[in-house]
């Protein structure tokens, strides 16, 4: 078993969210799909060529692979925590990106961006498992 004993609540906790969310968008529809495309579409441009569908397809896929990995004890800490430290990267570079999510100047969140800024917890997380000597 790769997944020592010490780490277990912090990836089953944030394994199950993250494998709940992903299997959540796996059948979202069309204006949910339109919905998160915006809000990532307006953190990376480069986004706004991907279908809304095709992108919340994908995101739904990163949710459900990097949750399984985090569940999954077999998976190393350092392969599960570099899923979840890309991942969770991407969703504080959204958040600091969008001016409409934290107060100006600031890295403090507005009520638009507080569900978001939480996602620095499973930055944390992942750089955690990263860190591990083993």
């Amino acid at each position: 078993m790769f997944m020592h004993a010490r780490n277990i609540p912090t990836r089953v906790a944030t394994g199950a969210y993250i494998l709940h969310s992903g299997l959540g968008k796996w059948h979202g529809s069309e204006d949910r799909a339109k919905g998160v495309h915006a809000a990532a579409a307006g953190a990376f441009p480069f986004l706004a060529k991907v279908p809304p569908a095709t992108f919340l397809k994908a995101l739904s896929i990163a949710e459900i692979a990097t949750g399984a990995a985090l569940l999954t004890p077999v998976v190393h800490n350092k392969i599960a925590g570099a899923a979840l430290t890309a991942f969770a990267g991407g969703l504080v570079t959204m958040y600091l990106r969008t001016p409409a999510m934290h107060e100006p100047g600031s890295v403090w969140p507005t009520p638009a961006g507080m569900a978001v800024s939480k996602d620095i917890w499973m930055l944390g997380i992942g750089v955690s498992l990263l860190a591990e000597g083993s």
